[in-house]
């Protein structure tokens, strides 16, 4: 078993801290932990100059960038596949950051000189991101330069830095923000909790809490994701579904395995396929159930998560709303645009499988 995941967030955030916790924490679990190390640190120690006003320099310099932080990542996921533990490999920071410093040109220009995709970058390659929003938001008393060389930025630019972050990697179907509304070591236990439950361990249980909801006008910085959700004949009664998630033809593939334990707890196996097994496993359609097709928009709101998704198969007259991890109602923070028509947690009417019945 091999789980690769992104730790990201904007200057004194305490990814440092984190990282060492992790491999403490996971290590004592069983766990084999690789760190992968941040590429533009590394880059930086080497005298490459990222604030350079050449812009051919530039360029190519976070081509390069690019292209060492795959083969890093790629190379130690090798050495990975020979170890007889289950793996869990951490990268400080991920390919998606560098959207995060460059101008929508610029990213556009290096994904076609690389022959690579968003959903390349930011969906096949990771099971999960999590965010860690920096000391400047919400803990400015605590935001310092001291303990790294390389950052220079005031709390306002690592604020702005933050807010690039988030929207680079939003759409990930595995984003998770964890804020400063908490004291230091409950943040890093939030982010020992969001990895627990990505690995299934100890014990992986998923809060969620549902609304039907209208937006009133645009969802500002949103990604646009569409998914086809076909649901299998269910093996020892566990339900079954397959996923195909991708943006401009451009897809990734998911096999979840799905057994709930309560009105709004779930425990949940995810892995992801390739489209040779999607294609297989479609063939064990549930023939009672049709395929729900749904775009899905996600943004982050206030260090919040949400996923938004519009229903075109079967249609429906109202847009759901899905936040993980809220266990109380009064915890969710709505954004002003959108408008909840009613709470329809542990309603079985709106569990995407009793959706997905035919009439």
């Amino acid at each position: 078993m091999l789980t690769k995941i992104v730790l990201t967030g904007g200057p004194c955030a305490g990814k440092t801290t984190a990282l060492a916790r992790i491999v403490e924490h996971f290590s004592g679990m069983g766990w084999q932990v690789y760190t992968v190390p941040e590429a533009a640190t590394l880059f930086t120690q080497s005298g490459v100059n990222f604030l350079t006003t050449d812009k051919e320099l530039f360029v190519e310099s976070e081509r390069q960038l690019m292209e060492f932080q795959i083969e890093l990542e790629d190379r130690i996921e090798r050495i990975a596949q020979h170890c007889n533990k289950p793996v869990l490999i951490v990268c400080d920071r991920g390919t998606m950051d560098l959207k995060a410093y460059m101008s929508g040109e610029l990213w556009s220009d290096l994904l076609s000189a690389l022959g690579k995709s968003v959903v390349e970058l930011r969906d096949a390659r990771y099971a999960a991101v999590i965010h860690m929003a920096t000391a400047a938001k919400g803990a400015e008393r605590f935001y310092t330069l001291g303990n790294n060389a390389a950052r220079s930025e005031t709390p306002e630019q690592a604020r702005a830095i933050d807010d690039s972050l988030v929207r680079a990697w939003t759409g990930h179907p595995h984003l998770r923000v964890v804020g400063n509304d908490c004291t230091f070591e409950e943040k890093m236990t939030r982010v020992l909790k969001e990895i627990s439950q990505v690995l299934g361990v100890p014990q992986p249980i998923e809060i969620e809490r549902k609304y039907l909801v209208d937006v009133d006008g645009e969802i500002p910085n949103s990604n646009v994701s569409d998914i086809r959700q076909t649901y299998l004949v269910p093996v020892n009664g566990q339900e079954r579904r397959i996923r195909m998630r991708g943006e401009e033809g451009n897809n990734v593939y998911f096999l979840t395995t799905k057994i709930r334990l309560a009105a709004d707890r779930n425990y949940e196996q995810e892995r992801r396929i390739n489209e040779k097994q999607y294609k297989e496993l479609l063939q064990e359609y549930n023939p009672e159930k049709r395929t729900v097709v749904k775009k899905r928009h996600c943004f982050v709101w206030e260090n919040q998560y949400f996923e938004l998704d519009e229903f075109v198969e079967p249609k429906m007259e109202h847009m759901m709303l899905e936040i993980e991890d809220a266990e109380r109602p009064e915890d969710v923070k709505f954004p002003p645009f959108v408008r909840v028509i009613s709470d329809v947690t542990g309603n079985p009417k709106y569990f995407n499988s009793n959706i997905a019945k035919k009439k």
